[in-house]
């Protein structure tokens, strides 16, 4: 990853990666697999761009084939295609699910869509989410609010609620959260509150679901250059993104997908099952 900051821009909710500058480093390019989720199968949220892409890609090199399920808005399909291409470059399947997983109904059929393509189920990755900055509680609609926790957290549990019938032994769950989670934002009320709720989903759903062989860990990174940062962000406040990190910078997608490979290999981490594990650049956190 470069320390070269980010210029001012913005875009449009939800953003799109060909317009960023600079593009992120999202493709995995170099990554070697070795066979470690062979013939396993993966949904991911938010599987377009971003840590998802980074995931979806790192994932087909370790032998998966891959769902992904994104909004379909403007030119996020364009994103959703590159990242189809870029799994199907590794040799695997890529199934692309367009749709909002705030609709309860819509994250019903995207678990059984992505059983009937892959022919199975093995890893869910929780990802997506969506973020609007506020500079206090009087600024935050309710209608904002309930979005927040509809996507970022309420479509979590029905994912895993739909995915856990076809879940076997060995399968593994694995949820973003967000180091906003652990420490708070002042900016992003609803988003700090709701990542905090996945962290605690995370610990508890690990103590129901471990008895069952399934793992469910959380990966809570700093600050990532994705779409939704020039998305969401003043552009005034995109060119010092990342830079409060101790690090100096944010990170790339590239840098964070190794830990969600980490968490889906029972090979690698059979023994983890309820950890928050913060990728934060070099910030530490009481606790």
């Amino acid at each position: 990853m470069t320390s070269e900051q980010p210029p001012p821009q913005e875009q449009t909710y939800p953003g799109s990666t060909g317009a960023m500058d600079p593009e992120p480093n999202d493709e995995m390019r170099g990554y070697v697999g070795r066979d470690l989720l062979a013939g396993r199968r993966a949904l991911i949220t938010g599987g377009d761009s971003g840590i998802g892409r980074a995931v979806a890609v790192a994932f087909a090199a370790e032998g998966a084939d891959v769902a992904i399920s994104y909004l379909s808005e403007g030119s996020e399909g364009d994103d959703a295609a590159h990242t189809r291409g870029l799994v199907e470059a590794k040799g695997r399947r890529c199934v692309l699910l367009p749709g909002d997983i705030a609709d309860r109904e819509h994250c019903r059929r995207l678990v059984q869509q992505t059983v009937d393509e892959l022919g199975g189920l093995d890893i869910v990755v929780n990802n997506a989410a969506v973020q609007t900055p506020v500079s206090g509680p009087d600024e935050l609609s309710d209608e904002q609010w309930e979005r927040t926790f509809a996507v970022n957290v309420s479509s979590f549990f029905w994912i895993t609620k739909d995915a856990l019938p076809h879940l076997g032994e060995g399968s593994a769950i694995i949820n973003t959260g967000s180091v906003n989670g652990l420490r708070g934002n002042k900016s992003l009320l609803d988003y700090s509150a709701a990542k905090g709720a996945v962290h605690a989903l995370t610990m508890s759903l690990s103590q129901q679901l471990l008895p069952r062989g399934i793992r469910v860990n959380c990966v809570a990174p700093g600050p990532v250059w994705t779409p939704l940062i020039p998305a969401t962000m003043p552009e005034d406040k995109v060119d010092s993104f990342g830079t409060q990190a101790p690090i100096g910078r944010a990170a790339s997608p590239d840098e964070i997908a190794p830990s969600y490979v980490f968490f889906a290999s029972d090979r690698l981490s059979s023994y983890y099952s309820g950890e928050v594990l913060a990728p934060t650049g070099g910030e530490t956190l009481p606790g």
